[in-house]
């Protein structure tokens, strides 16, 4: 079965004639044109079913000769017509006669090679070499993976602290170990990696095997043969151009080598170069993340000139597309502008100890969309960059880290105020976190309802541990003051009634008489009430008393007992 029918879809590269392949057992020998009335296919399917012919009957060694005597050379074959070499056959600077030995060669090795290929040796060797193959291709993949599991091993064992809570922090920031979905991504670039070689070796394995027996070349060569038409034909329409699917694939290999260019220009600029320059590292950071996208935005244009795409022809549909864009990332633009702010003044870098929207934490990384922080749980948060602009921040570490820390205590009346400053200055003065110069201070604040209230002052260098500082503080003055019979008063309140005598001006005499004699009248009911309340009580308790001693003695029960 013969595909030649594929490569007359379109003219072979460098010429302009159309042509039609002389296929031998599934090799494509060479190309012949057309011819008079015959085209290049009609020509080519004649000579094709003759070879297969010559193949098929068996005979001996194939004889093939130049008949010279016609106008134009005759390739013969067992002395039967094969084909005639024409001018439209022939190349410019060559000569028919030497087109014609040409092929006459290239037909001798051929029938020779497809003879042997018919022969139980060369099957027997043919396997043996698709099984060896195999057997190559199966290590080859074997052994990537684990090339493959040794590259990931050292990214899944990352070193981490198994107790965050209590971990000391630094005033730089935490970058010495990749984040998790950095660690994802290379995971994922690898396994993409190993597949994709993996999957060339068994290609070129197949091939290779397919190439080795004259039915599976065939099929072989039809399929690469699409693959290559459906490669480099030009299909898709990009300004006034057309690019193929290879096209593309060579652009993106082309923008994937400038981003990894960019990234260990970057990489460079920054542990080398700006490192020996003494800026502090927010300033190395935001250095070389303005290197990196510059590079990258004119690198692209660079590669895209190179590719071949005319970016003047694009002009209105950029604008559109940039139109389109800036309506529909508003919050993008607002959150790119509020970085570019922050990396350029500076009022937060990285390391820093913050307060902000209610969250306290170290400033991790600050980027032109977004700023992360890691809070006091060790929870990393990420905040758009226009929240550090819309709201009030409070930064502990801003020029200094070291700040005030303000402890209240409340003392009860009539303790010794000097014993309670001796005490709470000790306190602070044992405390390792806190710090000798400023010394601690002590300021009697004011006389409160049920309490005086005293304030301790003392200066610390590390304000993401100002709770700890404080737990630990109030812990030692509770059992200071246990010691000395300090005490810590409970809220009191007193509720004081006072009584005022009625102005008698304003009361009539009627109406102070009425109210005597209402209240000489309640006053006898409430004696006379009284009274006969006393002796119903008492008769009650006469009667009482004497059926207990009746109960207690009764003479039909002692008569029984004797």
């Amino acid at each position: 079965m013969s595909f030649s029918f594929l490569v007359c879809l379109h003219p072979i590269l460098g010429q302009e004639k159309p042509t039609a392949p002389i296929i031998l057992e599934g090799r494509t020998l060479f190309y012949v044109s057309e011819s008079g009335q015959y085209t290049a296919q009609q020509r080519a399917t004649e000579a094709n079913n003759h070879l297969e012919k010559i193949l098929e009957s068996g005979n001996a060694p194939a004889v093939v000769e130049i008949d010279s005597g016609q106008e134009v050379p005759v390739i013969t074959i067992n002395n039967r017509y094969f084909l005639s070499v024409t001018y439209n056959d022939v190349p410019i600077g060559k000569s028919l006669k030497g087109q014609a030995l040409a092929w006459k060669n290239t037909l001798e090795v051929a029938i020779s090679k497809a003879e042997y290929e018919r022969t139980l040796q060369y099957y027997i060797k043919a396997i043996i070499f698709a099984i060896a193959i195999i057997f190559i291709a199966s290590i080859l993949s074997w052994k990537l993976g684990v090339i493959w599991q040794r590259w990931l091993n050292p990214l899944k064992t990352t070193p981490t602290d198994p107790n965050p809570s209590n971990s000391n922090f630094s005033s730089q920031p935490l970058t010495g170990h990749p984040s998790q979905s950095s660690l994802k991504l290379k995971v994922f670039i690898l396994l993409v990696l190993l597949t994709i070689i993996r999957g060339i070796i068994w290609i070129i394995a197949l091939v290779y095997i397919s190439s080795l027996f004259s039915k599976t070349r065939q099929w072989s060569d039809f399929i690469i043969d699409i693959l290559r038409f459906s490669l480099i034909t030009d299909i898709f329409p990009l300004g006034n151009q057309k690019y193929s699917v290879i096209d593309f694939f060579i652009l993106l290999g082309l923008l994937i080598g400038l981003v990894t260019l960019t990234r260990m220009v970057s990489r460079v600029l920054k542990s080398k170069l700006l490192t020996a320059t003494g800026l502090s590292r927010s300033v190395q950071d935001t250095t070389a993340l303005i290197f990196n996208y510059t590079f990258i935005f004119l690198g692209t244009i660079v590669v895209l000139q190179v590719w071949g795409l005319d970016l003047s022809s694009l002009t209105v549909f950029a604008s559109v597309l940039g139109v389109g864009i800036g309506l529909g990332l508003q919050g993008i633009a607002k959150e790119f502008v509020s970085g570019l702010v922050l990396i350029f003044e500076r009022p937060i870098q990285i390391g820093d100890f913050v307060e902000v929207a209610g969250l306290m934490g170290t400033v991790e990384r600050i980027s032109v969309r977004s700023t992360e922080i890691k809070t006091l749980d060790q929870i990393s948060v990420i905040l758009p960059n226009s929240r550090f602009l819309d709201s009030e921040v409070i930064n502990w570490s801003h020029s200094s880290p070291i700040s005030r820390l303000k402890i209240p205590v409340n003392v009860a009346y009539g303790s010794n105020l000097e014993t309670v400053k001796n005490i709470l200055t000790n306190v602070a003065k044992n405390h390792q976190d806190i710090l000798s110069m400023p010394s601690p201070q002590v300021f009697f604040s004011e006389f409160g309802d049920s309490f005086l209230k005293i304030n301790l002052l003392v200066w610390i260098s590390k304000p993401y541990k100002q709770f700890q500082i404080k737990s630990d503080i109030y812990f030692k003055i509770d059992s200071h003051f246990r010691q000395e019979g300090i005490k810590i008063p409970f809220p009191q309140r007193d509720l004081h009634f006072r009584s005022s005598e009625l102005p008698s001006q304003n009361i009539s005499p009627e109406l102070i008489n009425s109210l005597a004699n209402l209240s000489n009248s309640l006053a006898t009911w409430l004696k006379e009430n009284s009274n006969h309340q006393t002796s119903q009580e008492q008769n009650k308790d006469i009667k009482l008393n004497k059926t207990q001693e009746k109960e207690n003695f009764n003479p039909d029960e002692n008569n029984i007992s004797h």
